[in-house]
């Protein structure tokens, strides 16, 4: 499906803040009312502008839930910011809201999604949010997060990890964040890609275990997960640093993975470009380790100066698949570590769960496996 692209002039930024807070009054007059579960998931964040569409007619309504007009199907316009909104075509509001007719999908930035448009002025320019209902934004979650022909009980335990992660983060921002639920980013996020990665594998897990979700102690829990962990869960104090009596490490089934098992060099002067405050990198030394042989501390020593990465720090600032590695040096005086794992080690192995549905598992025994003491709990709507 090709659109035809209607370019607008590009406003500058908006840098304002007294419409700032009528923004919550806008969107509780005019958000559709709802009997299902409605995520409200941020596709484009802070940006000048942002391209969107429908795939039918869809209907525009401004801040106050006035029809302004319709935008013609499988058309894009730049949604721009301006001072006090939004422009979008030939009108300007304080937001838009852009309504598909029928079982339309909306377009925006590059991809398909089901569920309508929110785009609204935040501090640093534009937000787009697509609102989704929770078992549809499901079937494309599974389909990023995993590989739709890989097992059902795998497909299934996904489903049902990714609804509760879900909900986990909507209840944490309901306080906090007027505008969104969630992201679409995987550095933070679950992976989602709109209908491009649905499949009727992904419809299948999700339409069987829909509205279940994991519960300790009638709570919804944090139900994060990994792509593999090299043999063995963590507990999640020794990466995150506050334990959690449902996120504790157990043995794991994914030693045979190619992807979990790495190697990646660096030179002395790449470890520098990423490491500010040390100069010249002289050595690099595990300080602590998990009780599972995960990096926990990493000395990085320099001739200008030492830093010391701890928890994820360890990963995320090298830039590795895991914290599970050894470090040794080449002759050429470059650094080579040697890992296990992809992720940090916490919640449900992807793969782990591949293998144990390939083993016969069902979708129970491998949730019940990797999230100690929890129950399975029909979700309550708020």
């Amino acid at each position: 499906m090709k659109f035809q692209l209607l370019l607008g002039s590009l406003f500058s930024q908006i840098k304002g803040r007294h419409w700032w807070l009528s923004i919550l009054l806008w969107i509780a007059l005019v958000a559709p009312a709802q009997a299902s579960v409605i995520l409200r998931v941020a596709i484009e964040r802070g940006v000048n502008q942002v391209r969107v569409g429908s795939s039918t007619t869809a209907t525009v309504k401004d801040s106050v839930g006035r029809t302004l007009g319709q935008l013609p199907a499988m058309n894009a316009f730049y949604a721009q910011a301006v001072p006090g909104g939004v422009a979008l075509d030939k009108w300007q509001s304080g937001l838009f809201w852009i309504e598909p007719a029928g079982k339309g999908f909306v377009y925006i930035g590059d991809r398909w999604y089901r569920g309508r448009t929110l785009v609204v002025p935040t501090e640093k320019g534009l937000t787009a949010v697509n609102w989704v209902d929770l078992e549809e934004y499901l079937y494309s979650v599974i389909g990023g997060e995993m590989d739709a022909k890989w097992p059902q009980e795998a497909l299934k335990a996904q489903a049902i990890a990714a609804r509760t992660y879900a909900l986990y983060e909507r209840e944490k921002q309901r306080n906090s964040n007027p505008i969104y639920d969630l992201g679409a980013s995987p550095d933070r996020w679950q992976i989602y890609k709109g209908v491009s990665s649905e499949s009727p594998g992904t419809y299948t897990a999700v339409d069987a275990t829909a509205g279940q979700v994991l519960t300790y102690k009638n709570k919804i829990i944090l139900s994060v997960f990994h792509a593999c962990s090299g043999g063995h869960t963590e507990n999640v104090e020794d990466v995150w640093g506050n334990a959690l009596p449902y996120l504790r490490a157990v043995q794991d089934y994914d030693q045979n993975i190619r992807e979990c098992n790495w190697v990646k060099t660096f030179s002395p002067a790449e470890i520098s470009s990423r490491i500010s405050g040390v100069g010249n990198v002289k050595d690099m030394i595990p300080e602590a380790f998990s009780p599972f042989r995960s990096v926990k501390a990493l000395k990085i020593l320099g001739d200008k100066g030492t830093k010391m990465l701890q928890g994820e720090d360890v990963r995320t600032a090298l830039r590795l698949k895991s914290t599970r590695f050894n470090v040794s040096k080449g002759a050429d005086g470059s650094f080579i570590l040697q890992g296990l794992g992809y992720g940090h080690g916490l919640g449900m192995s992807q793969w782990g769960a591949y293998n144990l549905a390939q083993r016969g598992a069902n979708h129970l025994q491998i949730l019940g496996h990797y999230y100690r003491g929890v129950s399975l709990t029909p979700i309550q709507a708020k």
